[in-house]
């Protein structure tokens, strides 16, 4: 068995300094948006995209990180601007008291701490790839906790356009060719690289995206990469097969045919094993370990190096990406999400034998279920969800091309290049490759069969913790959005604080990555989504009011939400910023020798549930633990409170700070056509992770939480957006038809004094047992014209919930609610 040497991960320090270019200048040209800009003008449109034919002669190689060295570095804001934004998002999310104790905290760090360590984090960053990134990495791997539905999100593609090639292993033979060719654009640098209105961005996340695997230590996880890896790894019932699917010149040596026969073999071979006892082989499991059990483990299977474990370890941290081809065949959409984010549990005669145990989970993984249907779930430490769409979309446009160039052979390719056809090659030209598939044979040794055992026993807990529930809602989308004037992101947003109101009366903590791509390694910044703004709009909407008070308030909402996303992907929100600070307080104690690491080991820089993850940009910077220090190697370790003798600044003693890091309404926006859903774990006990797709004509919703309802709650945003189309129809009718088609009686008494309308008092009656007619503003031919079907808004079951929030909403606001609540209960039916 021919083994590749696996790149030994350094440390994140080492790692990160190899990357760093000089800040200030480079070559000569300044770093900033107008030079980068600039110089992605400098290629012609031919040179910038080849989407042309099978070779594009004017594609020009090195395109793909030809701007890098012109983006600007990430700025760090002003102290007092962080601080300001700061007590703005948590104003709406606090009592009085709360509020004041907060100001008076804020005005105090700025008075005292602030200054100093600010100055500290400008040193620090002087000569730094970016300010947040050493902090950022470390909040990743530090992380203790098993990744699969607390870090990794997943991505579910749409199904093949055509039905004939919705097979298991066709799609996935397809699939892995586009993969390949995405990653030879990638090496040869002709990916063209993303932009944003003309301004280029950052493309070093790509670098790191194939034959990467967290690698999980004593102190923390690292991150190692083969750069040179040429194979792919495939999973099938638990039991591991690889082989060579590039050469030494990262051209393709295996037509998809090729791929196709190799899946074939693997799939038949890995069905002689009964499934109870390939689970027992099932070492994938032990990635969903605790990290620091998983690293002892991953001791016991490297204890005799150049062993059988030992190499078969290293073929898969290796391998550029893992193919997971599974059995079942998931049908709704909640099933499907929850089989790409951590797999099925089925156990049968006491064994697990659902997909959970066939999965890698410190690696990009591509699953295929029997019937076809595909997504990615992916490590998300050292790549954003932004980065790993380009790849699939790219990878979904790919597959439906080179169908399309086997109908007609002058259909356009994705790619500047195409590998020669491996059909015509050499074989002596592949080099040294493996391209027979190879069944990795683990020595399972009484410790590992142990720990399998109680590694799968704790993910079916795990899985049993969280629920999934969808929503495709094919009613409008994007297009509708616009057309009335709103921001489809900002739209959407509110939906969510509306939906979780109208169900609990209670504003929570919620939160939206900005993707920071435009300067040099950019992540994300956090998008603060509930404001006074928005607080209004939602109070409003479910009080009684008129339609027209309701979507102006939806409008201003919209628009606060819209400027706090701009200024954001400016990198000028305060989530990073004050977060550095806090990293740069814990590494002064450290120098001081205020305290010593514990025993323990690593301690996160994040929350006990974390929530500080990007799922396609997710993250909120978790809470940090108060009794955490950074080492002096740039690690978080953790000391024993009695240790620590410094005093905490203001601003992150206050309870404010714990308050916005504790996310309930976890949100990213992934929007492509490639995408049928997206989604991650919920990143608190008590929240709900929410992935959302904005297509032109509809909108996609993957809901995750610990048995918090999250069907009834993705039954009330679908009420939601019903309802909010309504009211924007009814306001866009009557300012449309003026007084002309108006009832002037109804309009009469529409404007009688309401202290005269005791004749009004009970429902109106109609002939031959018709219906009784509604309010005008909510008239059953206007829900008929507008395709409700009759449904109300909220059943009696959301009202309840509803009421017993009773006690966090003041006594005239409750009543108000309440009624409009009740008012919105209709008949089921008409």
């Amino acid at each position: 068995m021919a083994v590749r040497t696996f790149t030994r991960p350094s440390s994140l320090n080492q790692s990160l300094a190899t990357v760093v270019l000089p800040m200030s200048t480079t070559n000569g040209t300044v770093r900033s948006e107008a030079s980068a800009k600039e110089s992605q003008q400098s290629y012609s449109s031919q040179e910038q995209s080849p989407l042309a034919s099978h070779i594009n002669p004017m594609s020009k190689p090195g395109i793909t990180f030809a701007h890098q060295d012109k983006l600007p570095k990430l700025p760090i804001p002003e102290l007092d601007s962080s601080c300001k934004k700061y007590i703005a998002a948590l104003k709406p999310l606090q009592t009085a008291k709360e509020h004041h104790d907060t100001v008076i905290a804020t005005h105090d760090f700025l008075r005292t701490d602030g200054a100093a360590l600010q100055e500290k984090l400008k040193k620090y960053a002087n000569g730094k790839a970016n300010y947040i990134e050493q902090f950022w990495y470390d909040s990743y791997l530090n992380f203790d906790n098993p990744v699969v539905l607390n870090l990794n999100p997943f991505f579910l593609l749409e199904d093949d356009p055509t039905p004939a090639r919705n097979n298991q292993v066709t799609r996935a033979a397809s699939l892995v060719v586009s993969a390949l060719s995405f990653v030879r654009a990638v090496r040869k640098e002709e990916l063209p690289p993303d932009t944003v209105r003309g301004q280029p961005l950052c493309m070093y996340q790509y670098s790191r995206l194939f034959g990467t695997a967290r690698i999980p230590t004593d102190n923390g996880c690292q991150i190692g990469q083969d750069p040179t890896s040429k194979h792919i790894v495939v999973l099938c019932h638990g039991q591991f097969y690889w082989f060579d699917v590039l050469d030494d010149n990262s051209d393709l040596i295996m037509t998809e045919k090729d791929v196709a026969l190799n899946l074939s073999v693997i799939i038949d071979d890995a069905a002689e094993l009964p499934i109870q006892e390939a689970a027992k082989g099932a070492l994938g499991v032990l990635s969903t370990e605790n990290r620091k059990v998983w690293s002892g483990l991953r001791d016991v299977l490297n204890r005799e190096e150049g062993s059988n474990n030992s190499d078969c370890l290293n073929i898969v941290d290796s391998a550029l990406f893992i193919l997971c081809l599974d059995y079942t065949e998931p049908q709704s959409g909640a099933e499907l999400c929850m089989n790409m984010l951590c797999g099925s549990s089925k156990v049968e005669k006491g064994v697990q034998v659902g997909t959970c145990t066939n999965r890698w989970y410190d690696k990009m993984q591509i699953i295929v279920c029997k019937n076809g249907s595909a997504g990615i779930n992916f490590e998300h430490t050292g790549v954003d969800g932004h980065t790993v769409l380009r790849f699939a979309s790219d990878v979904y446009t790919d597959t439906i091309l080179r169908f399309a160039r086997t109908i007609n052979g002058n259909a356009p390719s994705l790619w500047a290049s195409s590998s020669p056809d491996p059909a015509k090659r050499d074989p002596d030209s592949f080099g040294d490759v493996q391209t027979t598939p190879h069944k990795l044979e683990w020595n399972m040794v009484p410790e590992l069969s142990t720990a399998l055992r109680f590694a799968e026993t704790r993910l079916a807990d795990l899985i049993q913790q969280n629920e999934f529930a969808t929503l495709e809602f094919p009613h409008y989308g994007k297009n509708f959005m616009t057309s009335m004037g709103f921001s489809p992101d900002a739209f959407v947003q509110m939906a969510f604080q509306a939906a979780y109101y109208g169900l609990y009366g209670r504003i929570e903590c919620m939160y939206e990555p900005a993707m920071t791509k435009i300067y040099y390694h950019g992540r994300t910044e956090a998008i603060r989504s509930v404001t006074d703004a928005s607080v209004d709009f939602v109070k409003t909407f479910w009080g009684e009011n008129p339609a027209a008070a309701k979507i102006e308030t939806l409008r201003k909402a919209c628009q606060k939400h819209t400027e706090n996303t701009k200024d954001c992907a400016k990198a000028q929100g305060p989530d990073r910023h004050l977060y550095a600070l806090y990293c740069i307080w814990q590494r002064a104690i450290d120098e001081e020798g205020a305290e010593m690491a514990s025993s323990d080991g690593y301690d996160s820089t994040r929350p006990s549930s974390p929530e500080a993850f990007d799922h396609v940009n997710i993250p909120v910077v978790g809470s940090p633990k108060r009794d955490s220090a950074l080492s002096e190697n740039g690690s978080i370790t953790s000391a024993p409170h009695a240790q620590v003798q410094h005093s905490m600044p203001a601003l992150f003693a206050d309870s404010g700070w714990d308050k916005l890091n504790t996310t309930i309404l976890s949100t990213s926006n992934c929007g492509n056509p490639s995408l049928r859903q997206f989604g991650f774990g919920p990143t608190s006990g008590e929240g709900f992770g929410i992935g959302y797709i904005i297509k032109d004509g509809s909108i996609s919703i993957c809901a995750s939480s610990k048995h918090r309802q999250t069907s009834r709650f993705i039954d009330a945003l679908e009420s939601y957006f019903l309802e909010i189309r309504k009211l924007i129809r009814q306001i866009e009718r009557r300012g449309a038809s003026a007084d002309k088609t108006a009832s002037r009686a109804r309009e009469a008494e529409d404007h009688r004094p309401k202290a005269n309308r005791v004749k009004s008092r009970g429902r109106n009656i109609l002939a031959d047992g018709k219906q009784p007619q509604q309010p005008e503003a909510e008239s059953i031919a206007e829900s008929d014209d507008d395709g409700l079907g009759g449904y109300g808004f909220f059943d009696a079951g959301m009202l309840l919930s509803a009421l017993k929030a009773k006690d966090e909403v003041e006594p005239v606001e409750r009543d108000a609610i309440t009624r409009n609540i009740g008012r919105k209960l209709k008949f089921a039916e008409y």
